[in-house]
This record gives structure tokens, C-alpha cells and sequence, in this order.
């Protein structure tokens, strides 16, 4: 029989945000850290005022500057109209004063303007690249302090895309739209002065063209606002795409996942390119619009301008600065209109960084810390705890439990029974919903951070591991450390002797991800950083599951020495990781079940965890 067809990209599971149950997940992704469309402009000026107030003085001295080349650009159509009708007439009678005066002072204009010119662009650069810093690395730190419940939540690919592709959208609007901005809005203040006093009848009739002006920004600002938010979206949903195939690009090759990824991909491009489409489509009716409007006005006046010059109502030269003027005046207008283009997707871009700044660590740091003991002794105690990772579903059920100091506990039971949960609530990771959770008899939620960090680590089964040497990975453990420190670390967990056989020893670069590592080497450098940390509360979450049997009986080893003075929790499917605990706790449906020394549950003959036992000491033979 012919293998059957593979499935549609919207009935794809592996890839699942493309059906309509994740769309719908996206959507509400977003729609929980971005709220309404006014919440969401009103969130982002917040967040442009809180970046600029540093920079005020350094912005009024730009603005100073870039009013003074108008000024000088502003001169130059002025002087052309009064050597029309001054200069030029007294030339022919020989009088060539005024004409070198005008032209001295034309050339004078326009080096200080062009001088002007230059210290605006880099000024406002400076500016613009200062705020763009602060952003990028309050988002950066912001992100950092939020809680595992956000990370788990938020994707890896979407959190890039706030701090890349849309930073990288108020980096071309500062770059380049704000200074076209500034000079369209400061020429067209002038001018529109200086066309009414040329001429007040045709200064009124091209300050009427704005009219049409107007209404095509109206018709133009809600359609844009929607089309750019559109672009932002679409290209965050692809960007999530290329960084979830390419962090597990072994899983994609291994099961020739590559035809399938290009056809998701090719439809999320299609999606971004047809969100783009739309506004160009805007944008070929409003720039074009502009230029169209400047041009029947410019027209209008030179008919005007030109009968009344003909029967002697209007100088010459006055008609020519007028047409000149108001040439600047319309040209800028193109300018505002790609700006405001780019100001559209900016602020899109800037509502959406601003949603994600204004997302809460759901474990705040408590306002007034309590010190935890000295020395912290590691006792844990949960009263009447209650956790659900979803309201309706408790994973915790009024738990009750006391684990002495230096006591090493065995978390043992079927998948979801609650082991991993009652790790992150010791970690602090997530707080209980309801109960309490204590160190040393001090609520969690009272300990400051920075303090709980150094009294309690978790080791994971993935052991991620840093690009860097191996002294620096297993130096993460604790700033400062010194070459004897970490050596003493690794030489604790039986990791040194590896070690010392890499190239380089410990010089040696992991690469990304500690790739150059088996993952048994992976996890032994992990242990190594937790041990230098040197913590009072270690955990281990299914931590020696990667490790192969001779290396696991080392670590094993290693640990007896390891966890003698601290409290641990040791999260483990295979039973001859318990072996080293002092108790075992079975765990089922969130309870605990079963609680007392391992050799005394094998000798009771009963129970889930006499049970596993004997399965798993039946699968070695």
C-alpha cells in the first residue's frame, strides 16, 4: 500500500499553531499582552514620552538647529525675488551693488544651510540612536525579570520579534523619518508665513489646498493603522516559525520534516507579503495623492499670480518667491506622507514592546524582603498548598509537607502526578494559589529574589548549556570564581577527568548549546555549576536521566559526597537515582500517597512505590 497523504498545514498538529485552535491561541496571545487598539496607542506614547524625557535638553538643542537651517534655507527664495525686482533693474543702469550683495548672500545662505544641515543629521542621530539603546536594553532586562509562568507562555520567537524586527521599525523612523518630519513641519510653518506676507489673496488660496490635505490624511490614518499593525503580526508569526524549525532542526532532518516546513513557511511569507501588499496599495493612493494636490494648487496660483502680474497687480518678483515657496511648501508634504507611513508601523511596532513592558512578574519581589537565617539551613515545609497551572485544573491538592534540613528526598510517581510542580514552587518559579510554601520558616513570597536564588538551585533535564569555554559554563554558577574553584567543582560531580580529554581542556568551546558535548557530558558540567553555587536547597528535576549507566553510577557517587550537608529533592522515573535519597515520597493525582526511607517501602511489599520496584528491578534481568 502507498503511504497516505500528509496532512493539510491546517490540520498539522506538530506545527499546531497553524490550526484554528492555536491561531485562536496567538490571537489570545497577544490579546494578553497588548489589550485594546486605543490601549495599545495610549501604552506606546507612554512609553516614547518615557524614553525621551532623558534626552529633552539634547532634543531642544536639535530643534534649535534644525529651526536655523530653515531659517537660512527659507532666505534663498526671498533674495531670488528681490534681485528679480530690485537688483536685476538696477544692473541695467549699471548699479551692480545689489546684485552682488544678493548673490553673496545667496551663496552665504545656502553654506549655512548645508552646514546646518549636517550638524542637525548627526545630532538628531545621536539622539535617536541613545533612545533606541535604552530601549533595546530595557526590553532585554524586562524580559529577563519576568517570571517562568511569562517564558512558558510567551514564545521564544515572539519575544525576538519585539526586541529585533520591531525595534528595527523605530530604527528606520528615527533614522530617517523624524528628520524629514521636523524640516516638512518647521518649512511649512514658515512658509505658510511668508505666504501671507508676500501676498495675502494667494496665501489664502494655497493655505486652501490643505483642506483636501486634510481629508486625505483622515481617509488615509485608520486604514494605514490597521494595515501596519497587520504587517507586525504577521511577521512576529514567521518569525516565530523560523526560530522554533531551526531550534530543533535535528528533530526537522532526523523526520525529513523539510518539504512540510517550507510549505508552512511559504504560507506564513505569503501571508506577510499580502499584509505588505495592502500597504503599498495605501500608500500608492496617498503619496501620489499629495503631490497631486500640491500640483493643482501650484497651478491655480501661477494662473492667479500670472493675470494679476499681467495687468500690474503683482510684482514679478514677488510671484516668483511665491512659486518658489510654495514649491517647498508641497515638496515636504511627499516627506510627511512616507513618514507617516513609517510613523504607522512604528507605532504599531512601539504598542506592541510597550505591551510586553507592561507585563508583571506573576513572583513579584516582595516589598519589604525578610532575611532568611544565617546560615540558611534548607528546611522546607508546604501547608495546605494548592497550585493549578490552570484554574480548573489543581495539580495540588492542600498539600502538606515538611522536609528537614540536609534531609534528601526522592519525588516519585506517574507523569503529572505533580513532582515537577512542587520543584518550581520550591524554586519559586510560580507562587501557590493557595497555602504556603517556606524556607527555613520563612514564607517564599517574603524572601527577596537575588537571596533565594543563592539558597535554592535546580538542575534540569536538558542541562542547558551556554556558547563559551567549560570553565565559563561551569563558572555561571557563581561570579568570581576562580580556575581551582571550578576545577574543584567539576573534580565533585566526576566530571574533571572528561574534561581534561576535550581539546582544550577546560578552554574547550561547547558551542551553541553545548553541542560538542554528548548529554551526558552536557549534564555533568550542569551539576558542576550547580555545586560551585553551592546552594542550600539543591533540586534535581529528572537531572541524571541523560546519563548512561557507568556515568550515572559516578555521578551517583559524587552525589552521596555532594548532598551530605545540604537539603535536596531529587525528581526521578529511574529508581537508581532514589537509591541515594533518605525518603521517598510517591506522589499520585497531586497527593502525596506514600512517604517513608526506600528500603522500608521495598520491605513493606505493597504499595505504588514497592511496585515500581519490583518492575524495575524485573527489567534488569
Amino acid at each position: 500500500m502507498s503511504a497516505p497523504a500528509p496532512p493539510a498545514p491546517e490540520q498539522d498538529g506538530w506545527h499546531g499553531r497553524l490550526t484554528p485552535e492555536t491561531d485562536a491561541q496567538v490571537r489570545a496571545d497577544d490579546a494578553v499582552t497588548a489589550g485594546t487598539g486605543l490601549q495599545l496607542h495610549a501604552a506606546g506614547r507612554t512609553l516614547l514620552r518615557e524614553l525621551v524625557r532623558p534626552y529633552r535638553r539634547q532634543i531642544a538643542a536639535v530643534l534649535l538647529v534644525a529651526l536655523a537651517q530653515v531659517a537660512a534655507t527659507m532666505a534663498a527664495p526671498w533674495l531670488i525675488g528681490v534681485a528679480i525686482d530690485d537688483s536685476l533693474p538696477a544692473a541695467r543702469r549699471g548699479d551692480y551693488t545689489s546684485l552682488t550683495v544678493v548673490g553673496a548672500a545667496l551663496v552665504v545662505s545656502a553654506l549655512l544651510s548645508g552646514t546646518l544641515r549636517a550638524v542637525f543629521v548627526v545630532r538628531s542621530g545621536r539622539v535617536g540612536q541613545a533612545i533606541l539603546f535604552d530601549l533595546r536594553r530595557r526590553g532585554f532586562d524586562h524580559v529577563q525579570s519576568l517570571s517562568v509562568a511569562f517564558h512558558e507562555r510567551f514564545t521564544s520567537g515572539r519575544v525576538i520579534s519585539r526586541l529585533t524586527s520591531d525595534v528595527d521599525t523605530l530604527t528606520e523612523l528615527l533614522d530617517s523619518g523624524l528628520d524629514g518630519l521636523l524640516t516638512a513641519l518647521f518649512n511649512s510653518v514658515a512658509i505658510a508665513v511668508l505666504l501671507l506676507f508676500l501676498d495675502v489673496p494667494l496665501g489664502l488660496l494655497a493655505l486652501a489646498s490643505l483642506l483636501p490635505l486634510v481629508l486625505l490624511y483622515r481617509w488615509f490614518s485608520p486604514r494605514a493603522a490597521e494595515a501596519f499593525r497587520g504587517t507586525r503580526e504577521k511577521v512576529a508569526t514567521m518569525i516565530v516559525e523560523i526560530v522554533e524549525t531551526f531550534n530543533g532542526i535535528r528533530a526537522v532532518q532526523a523526520f525529513r520534516r523539510e518539504k512540510r516546513n517550507d510549505a508552512i513557511f511559504a504560507r506564513l511569507n505569503g501571508d506577510y507579503r499580502e499584509a505588505n501588499k495592502e500597504t503599498f496599495r495605501l500608500q500608492a493612493w496617498f503619496i501620489p495623492g499629495t503631490a497631486l494636490i500640491g500640483n493643482v494648487a501650484t497651478v491655480a496660483i501661477l494662473l492667479v499670480g500670472g493675470f494679476r502680474v499681467a495687468h500690474g497687480g503683482l510684482e514679478l518678483g514677488v510671484l516668483t518667491s511665491f512659486l518658489l515657496y510654495l514649491r517647498q511648501f508641497y515638496d515636504p508634504m511627499e516627506d510627511v506622507g512616507v513618514f507617516y507611513n513609517s510613523l504607522q508601523s512604528a507605532t504599531a511596532a512601539m504598542a506592541k514592546i510597550a505591551a510586553v513592558l507592561a507585563e508583571r512578574p506573576s513572583v513579584p519581589e516582595p516589598d519589604e524582603p525578610v532575611a532568611l537565617p544565617r546560615p540558611v539551613g534548607g528546611a522546607i515545609d508546604f501547608d495546605r498548598v494548592e497550585f493549578g497551572y490552570d484554574a480548573a485544573r489543581p495539580v495540588l491538592h492542600r498539600l502538606e509537607l515538611t522536609v528537614p534540613a540536609g534531609q534528601t528526598v526522592a519525588l516519585v510517581g506517574a507523569t503529572g502526578a505533580g513532582k515537577t510542580t512542587i520543584a518550581k514552587l520550591v524554586s519559586r518559579f510560580y507562587d501557590p494559589t493557595a497555602g504556603r510554601v517556606g524556607l527555613d520558616g520563612v514564607d517564599l513570597r517574603d524572601v527577596a529574589d537575588a537571596e533565594l536564588r543563592r539558597a535554592v538551585v535546580m538542575i534540569t533535564q536538558d542541562g542547558f548549556l551556554f556558547s563559551g569555554s567549560v570553565a565559563d559554563n561551569i563558572a555561571f554558577g557563581r561570579l568570581g570564581a576562580t580556575r581551582d574553584e571550578v576545577v574543584a567543582a567539576a573534580k565533585a560531580v566526576g566530571a574533571h577527568a572528561f574534561v581534561e580529554s576535550l581539546p582544550e581542556g577546560y578552554d574547550t568551546d561547547v558551542r551553541k548549546r553545548g553541542g560538542r558535548l554528548s548529554a551526558g557530558q552536557r549534564q555533568l558540567v550542569a551539576f558542576a555549576r550547580a555545586f560551585l553555587a553551592d546552594p542550600a536547597v539543591l533540586i534535581l528535576d529528572e537531572a541524571t536521566s541523560s546519563l548512561d549507566v557507568p556515568t550515572e553510577r559516578a555521578v551517583q557517587q559524587a552525589l552521596r559526597t555532594v548532598l551530605a550537608s545540604r537539603t535536596a529533592l531529587i525528581i526521578a522515573h529511574r529508581l537508581s537515582t532514589v537509591e541515594i535519597a533518605d525518603r521517598v515520597l510517591v506522589l499520585a493525582d497531586g497527593r502525596i500517597v506514600e512517604d517513608g526511607a526506600p528500603q522500608d517501602l521495598v520491605a513493606a511489599g505493597e504499595g505504588h512505590f514497592a511496585e515500581l520496584h519490583t518492575s524495575w528491578r524485573d527489567s534488569l534481568v
